[in-house]
């Protein structure tokens, strides 16, 4: 599976306007399109899984993710803030892209691990932060996303 097959113009914000982590979170899981119940678990679990260490990576990437019963399977959603937020990134500055992934507990495709693996590849290509800071619409996204498929 190839990251470009899992956004599309629904799951992608490239003007987030949020303020905080939760802000930035709760902002992720509403691309999703989950009813409110579920929202709120995800948020929990989300939230749980970033207190036990932050998942930012850095060099302005963060990618919260975690296994939930709220999907029946493999749910993806990117955002960009164009002002940054503090999401106590492992080199202390702020995340200005980020990456949702959420899985549920047991998955036949078993894509969650890879997929994950996949999106800290793309964070990690050169140039991509003036890339994804240049991006002017969601299909320059999917494109982007395309042309770093091996």
């Amino acid at each position: 599976m190839e990251l470009k097959e899992l956004f599309n113009e629904f799951n992608v914000e490239l003007n987030l306007d949020v303020d905080g982590k939760d802000g930035v979170l709760l902002a992720l899981i509403g691309l999703l399109k989950l009813d409110d119940k579920a929202k709120e678990m995800l948020l929990k679990m989300l939230k749980k899984r970033e207190n036990l260490g932050s998942t930012g990576i850095g060099k302005g990437f963060a990618i919260p993710h975690c296994r939930s019963l709220v999907v029946d399977k493999l749910n993806v959603a990117f955002a960009r803030h164009p002002n940054g937020v503090d999401f106590n990134s492992i080199d202390g500055k702020p995340a200005y892209f980020f990456f949702l992934i959420v899985a549920p507990p047991v998955e036949i495709s078993n894509y969650y691990l890879p997929v994950l693996g996949k999106v800290a590849q793309f964070c990690k290509m050169p140039d991509i932060v003036s890339k994804l800071r240049s991006l002017k619409t969601v299909d320059n996204f999917l494109e982007l996303l395309d042309k770093a498929s091996p």
